[in-house]
């Protein structure tokens, strides 16, 4: 009875984690026959799991039901959950933001009809209060997260910071969270590239697909690849500092759109910063009040040289 309860769980587990399954795949994964994969779908069905078979090759998905599945949240229960991960994947709470778009994706994938109207009803009655900057809508990345785990194609129409608008086809593969801003890092499919790309400014188009073999990913760092993309890649001057103080005391004044911290040891760390302005790296790094060196660009370098002896020039005795 136990190993039939934990079997159930973990088949439970495996149908929430992605869209579709053959019967052949959960069988290998939970190491039982076909046949007791049939019956162990029966088992959830009967206790209120929408497993529907798919078309073609026998297989499974789990889908939306009629009812809020049993043992697990009743209507009102949903609904305060719901918005509660709504609010999370805002930013309002720090630290569980990217946590919370994936309960989220979970979660609507299984809400019946008339909870999701609730849930949109009161999302759009919910007026908050101004924030740092422009938010990512919720249902946009539930979107994005759904395709990433199912691995479908993405469209979307996306606008640039100048205003300028463009349909891209990708594959999507991770949503980063900054802390301040949600980004999309994919495979432009048009541009034959990685890009990374902000959900504030995208629009997904549907319906998704078609589905995709995932791609080796640009680095294992995309916390990483993706600060350093939105902070000094995209900027005619890419600058790399040497910073007196530790990584984790520079990170308290440094965030990762404006800059990319790499600890060098307990003392002293490199950061990585861009921008289309000599002045503007100059004053950036000085007013963050840290000791600091300069190496490259070579410009940079000049003009700091050449910003001191006019800063000490214009010191009276």
């Amino acid at each position: 009875m136990w190993e039939t309860s934990a079997r159930l769980l973990r088949l439970l587990s495996l149908l929430q984690a992605r869209r579709d399954w053959s019967g052949t795949e959960l069988a290998e994964r939970l190491e039982v026959t076909p046949r007791t994969v049939r019956r162990d779908i029966d088992r959830l069905r009967a206790l209120g799991y929408p497993v529907l078979a798919t078309a073609g090759v026998a297989g499974y998905r789990l889908g939306a039901g009629a009812d809020v599945p049993p043992l697990l949240l009743d209507d009102d229960e949903a609904v305060a959950v719901a918005m509660g991960l709504r609010t999370a994947a805002g930013g309002s709470i720090t630290g569980i933001e990217e946590t919370s778009v994936r309960a989220l994706a979970k979660l609507e994938q299984l809400l019946p009809s008339r909870l999701r109207h609730r849930i949109n009803a009161l999302q759009s009655m919910t007026v908050p209060m101004a924030g740092a900057g422009p938010t990512a809508d919720p249902s946009t990345l539930t979107a994005i997260a759904a395709a990433c785990r199912d691995s479908l194609r993405l469209r979307f129409d996306y606008r640039t910071h100048d205003g300028t608008t463009s349909i891209r086809t990708t594959e999507p593969h991770r949503l980063v969270h900054s802390g301040r801003r949600w980004y999309l890092v994919g495979w432009d499919v048009d541009r034959q590239d990685w890009r990374t790309y902000r959900v504030d400014r995208l629009k997904p188009r549907v319906p998704t697909g078609p589905r995709f073999t995932p791609r080796t990913p640009p680095d294992p760092d995309l916390g990483g690849y993706t600060s350093r993309g939105i902070s000094t890649s995209a900027y005619r001057y890419q600058a790399r500092f040497t910073l007196h103080v530790s990584a984790e005391t520079a990170a308290e004044r440094i965030t990762p759109t404006t800059g990319t911290l790499e600890p060098i040891d307990e003392h002293s760390c490199t950061l990585l910063a861009g921008s289309n302005s000599l002045d503007e790296l100059a004053i950036y790094v000085a007013g963050k009040g840290f000791a600091f060196q300069v190496h490259e660009p070579p410009e940079l370098v000049e003009h700091i040289r050449t910003l001191a002896v006019r800063l000490a020039a214009a010191i009276y005795d």
